[in-house]
C-alpha cells in the first residue's frame, strides 16, 4: 500500500483527566474570534503546518516489544535516512535518550510476502532481526554496548531467502519463523515454516534451516505454546487472501523436536467461510485465537483441546483485529488481576472508533478502559504496565505506556513514551478536528462511511459566500481503512483552506465481512460510486464547493482516483501517487502473496479490461499529476508514462514526477516534502481562484504552462 536523529524522549505524562482537557482544548475556538481572523480565499491561507514539518514526522512504527527485564523496543523508520528501519530500546530512566541498538549498516526489515512487519524477535538478552540488504537473519546480543550483528542463516549471494513473523523456541535453543524461497521463481516462491539452529560455531558451519510445516501457499504465526511442546500457526491457500479464508492448525513437537502429528482446529470445514488470525498461547498453555466465524466480525475465541472444539470468549459486532497486511499483528495480550486471574487485554474498533478493553475468559465479560486514544492497534504487556501503539484527532502515531488498576478496571497512569511527531501540540490550534459521516450510496439502502475535515485556521478565514475546495482521499489497500487520528499530511491542506475527506468506500476493513465483502468482483465499480457519493453528498450538504472538487490515492487508492477520472466526471482535478492504472498488467506481475487477489476484486477476464484506465484515457476530462517511483515492482513506472503521453497527446494538463530510489510507497523525507508541495500548487492552479501563500516553485504542466 521510508543522519541519525539526536532526540530527548518525548515523555508526556498526565492524567486521564488532563489529557481530556487537552483535548477539548484543542478543537474549541481559538482566542482570534471570527471577527479578528483575516479574509482570504480558501486555499490562499498561511500555515506553520510547512511541508518539511510533514515530511520529517512522518515516522512509522514496525513492531514493539517488552524484554524479560520490562524494556520496551520498537522498530522505527527514519525518513531521513532513506526510510532505514531501526530497532530502539527506551532510555533507562524518564528523560533519558532513547538508544539505538540497529548499527547504522543494517536495516530491520524483511522482505517475506511484500509485507510489513514481523522483522525481529527479543528471547532475554539476544535480538534476532532479519536484514533488508541481504535478508539474512541475524542474532545482537541487547545488552552489551556497540554488540556486532551475527547471521544464523546461510549467505545466498541474493536476498531470494527471508525470514519473518518469528518466535524463539527455548526447549530445542532454535529460531523459528516463516521463510519464503524465491530462488526458483519470485511469482510462484516456496513458503514454510522453518527452525534455524541459533549456535553456529562459525558463519561456515551455517546450516540451510529445517522445514518444520510445508505444502501450503501461506503460513504465518508460527507461535510456541509455554512449554515448547506444541505449535499453533496460520496457513492458507490460493486463491484467498487471508482475510477472505484461512486455517489454524497446532502441531504436536517431539523429543527431537520433530513434528509428530497435527490438528486443524478451525477453517478445514468447507462449510463454513471464516478467517482466524493472531493465534496465541496464554500463560497456563491454553490457545486462544480470533475468527470472523459466527458474527462477520473478528471476535475472541478459544480451543478446548480435549474435544478439538472452540467456544467464543466474547461476541460483539466489533472488529478485534485488521487484515493481515503486516507479520506480527497483536492486538492482545494476556494480563493478570491482583488476584493473579488470567485477563485479556484486547482492542477493538466499532463505528470508526478503537477501544481498550479487558476481557475476563470466565465471566466472559468486556469492560471498556477510558483512554486519550481513540485508535488502538498493538497491544504489548509489561511489567504492571501495558504499552499500547495508538492515535487520536489529536494524538500522532505514538506508544503510551499505560497503567491499570489493581483489579484491572480502569487506567490510573497514561504516559506517551514515543511519538512520531514530539512538536505536534505546538501547531494544535491549526488542527481540523474529523467528522465521522455516513452517507448514502448509489446502492438504495446502502450506506459508507468517511471522516471530514473542514478547513481550519485561526488566523483566516474566508467570505460567508464562498465554499472550499474538497481533496477526497481514497486510501490504498484496498481492504484497508482509514482512521481519524492526526496526520499532519491532512493538517497540511486544512490549514491552509482545503476540505479533506478521507473515504471508507464499500470493500474496507474495519465494519465486519459483509461490508468488507461488498467489493469483491466490483473494484473499480463499488470504490469509485462510493467515493463520488462522497464527494456529492458533500456538495449537498453545503460543506463544500461543487466546482472545486479533487481526488488522490496511493497505490489502489491511485487506481480509484484513476478510474474516478476515466469512468466519471464528479472530479474536476486528480493526483495519482504510484496508483495502478492497468489491471492485466499488475495480475501479471503480481508478487505471490497477492497473486489472485485481483482476481476475488476484479472478476471475470473482460472485466480487467474494461476496469483499467489506461485503456480509457480519451475519457479522461480533467488535469491529472502524477508522482511515479522508479524501482516500483508493483506498479511499473511504464504505467504512468502511458497515462501521461496519452493525457499530453489529448491535450488536457498532465504533469509527470518520477524519482530515482524510490519504489512502490514513497520513504524518502525529500520525496516525501516534493510530492506534497507539487500535489497542493498543482491542483490550486487547476481548481483555481487563489494563490498558494507558501513559496513553492510549480514544476512544468503540460498543455497549460
Amino acid at each position: 500500500m521510508i543522519n541519525p536523529i539526536t532526540r530527548k524522549s518525548y515523555i508526556l505524562l498526565c492524567s486521564l483527566d488532563y489529557h481530556q482537557s487537552y483535548r477539548q482544548m484543542s478543537s474549541t475556538t481559538p482566542e482570534n474570534s471570527n471577527d479578528a481572523k483575516i479574509i482570504a480565499p480558501y486555499g490562499s491561507w498561511k500555515s506553520p503546518i510547512t511541508s518539511d514539518l510533514v515530511s520529517g514526522s512522518d515516522k512509522f512504527l514496525f513492531g514493539i516489544s517488552v524484554d524479560c527485564f520490562g524494556h520496551l523496543f520498537w522498530v522505527e523508520s527514519r525518513p531521513n535516512e532513506s526510510g532505514r528501519l531501526v530497532l530502539v530500546k527506551q532510555g533507562e530512566k524518564e528523560g533519558d535518550e532513547p538508544i539505538d541498538i540497529t548499527p547504522k549498516e543494517f536495516c530491520v526489515r524483511s522482505v517475506t510476502h511484500q509485507l510489513q512487519g514481523g522483522a525481529f524477535c527479543i528471547s532475554g538478552d539476544t535480538l534476532f532481526f532479519s536484514n533488508y540488504k541481504d535478508q539474512r537473519l541475524y542474532k545482537q546480543s541487547i545488552s552489551s554496548k556497540d554488540s556486532t550483528p551475527v547471521p544464523i542463516t546461510p549467505d545466498h549471494g541474493t536476498p531470494l531467502v527471508s525470514y519473518a513473523d518469528g518466535v524463539f523456541d527455548s526447549r530445542f535453543n532454535r529460531y523459528i519463523a516463516v521463510q519464503e524461497d524465491c530462488r526458483k521463481s519470485s511469482m510462484n516462491s516456496i513458503t514454510t515454516i522453518v527452525s534455524i539452529n541459533v549456535d553456529n560455531e562459525s558463519i561456515q558451519d551455517i546450516a540451510e534451516p529445517e522445514a518444520l510445516v510445508a505444502g501450503s501457499d501461506f503460513y504465518a504465526f508460527p507461535r510456541m505454546d509455554p512449554k515448547g511442546e506444541r505449535m499453533a500457526w496460520i496457513q492458507w491457500n490460493h486463491p484467498d487472501m487471508p482475510w477472505d479464508r484461512s486455517e489454524l492448525w497446532v502441531g504436536y513437537i517431539g523429543d527431537e523436536g520433530e513434528m509428530q502429528k497435527r490438528i486443524c482446529v478451525v477453517g478445514g470445514d468447507q462449510m463454513v467461510v471464516e478467517s482466524p488470525t493472531q493465534p496465541k498461547w496464554s500463560p497456563q498453555g491454553e490457545l486462544f485465537f480470533i475468527s470472523d466465524r459466527e458474527t462477520g466480525f473478528w471476535n475472541l475465541y478459544k480451543w478446548v483441546e480435549s474435544t478439538n472444539l472452540v467456544v467464543p470468549v466474547f461476541q460483539l459486532d466489533a472488529e478485534f483485529a485488521r487484515p493481515m497486511w503486516n507479520f506480527g499483528m497483536n492486538s492482545y495480550d494476556f494480563i493478570e488481576d491482583k488476584d493473579q486471574k488470567s485477563l485479556i487485554a484486547c482492542s477493538y474498533s466499532q463505528n470508526g472508533k478503537s477501544y481498550l478493553g479487558i476481557l475476563d475468559p470466565v465471566q466472559c465479560t468486556l469492560s471498556p478502559i477510558d483512554l486519550p486514544f481513540t485508535e488502538i492497534s498493538t497491544i504489548t504487556s509489561g511489567i504492571h504496565c501495558l504499552y499500547i501503539e495508538g492515535a487520536s484527532a489529536v494524538d500522532p502515531l505514538s506508544i503510551s505506556k499505560v497503567t491499570l488498576d489493581y483489579q484491572k478496571s480502569k487506567a490510573v497512569d497514561f504516559r506517551i513514551t514515543w511519538s512520531s511527531s514530539r512538536i505536534c501540540s505546538a501547531y494544535k490550534s491549526y488542527f481540523s478536528m474529523p467528522e465521522l459521516i455516513e452517507f448514502p450510496t448509489s446502492v438504495p439502502g446502502l450506506s459508507a462511511y468517511a471522516y471530514f475535515y473542514p478547513p481550519s485556521n485561526p488566523i483566516y478565514q474566508a467570505n460567508r459566500e464562498e465554499k472550499p475546495p474538497l481533496l477526497l482521499k481514497s486510501h490504498g489497500g484496498p481492504t484497508l481503512e482509514t482512521r481519524a487520528i492526526l496526520n499532519l499530511g491532512v493538517q497540511y491542506w486544512t490549514s491552509r483552506g482545503w476540505a479533506i475527506v478521507d473515504v471508507n468506500y464499500g470493500g474496507s476493513s474495519g465494519y465486519g465481512r459483509r461490508y468488507r465483502e461488498r467489493i469483491l468482483g466490483q473494484w473499480g465499480i463499488v470504490d469509485v460510486n462510493d467515493c463520488c457519493s462522497c464527494a456529492k453528498f458533500l456538495v449537498d450538504s453545503g460543506k463544500v464547493d461543487g466546482e472545486r472538487l479533487c481526488i488522490t490515492g496511493e497505490s489502489a487508492g491511485g487506481y480509484t482516483t484513476l478510474a474516478a477520472l476515466a469512468f466519471t466526471e464528479t472530479f474536476k482535478a486528480g493526483a495519482s501517487l504510484f496508483g495502478i492504472a492497468d489491471l492485466n498488467l499488475l495480475k501479471e506481475e503480481m508478487h505471490k502473496f497477492e497473486s489472485h487477489y485481483t482476481d476475488n476484486l476484479v472478476g471475470s477476464g473482460s472485466a480487467y479490461f474494461e476496469r483499467s484506465p489506461i485503456n480509457f484515457v480519451y475519457q479522461f476530462s480533467c488535469p491529472v499529476i502524477l508522482f511515479q517511483g522508479l524501482e516500483d515492482e508493483v506498479v511499473p513506472p511504464d504505467q504512468a508514462r502511458r497515462i501521461y503521453t496519452a493525457l499530453k497527446e489529448k491535450g488536457l494538463p498532465v504533469a509527470l514526477v518520477e524519482y530515482q530510489g524510490e519504489g512502490h510507497g514513497f520513504r524518502k523525507a525529500e520525496t516525501i516534502k516534493f510530492t506534497l508541495e507539487q500535489q497542493m500548487v498543482f491542483l490550486a492552479r487547476m481548481v483555481g481562484h487563489f494563490d498558494v501563500a507558501d513559496e513553492i516553485t510549480p514544476i512544468r504542466i503540460d498543455n497549460f504552462d
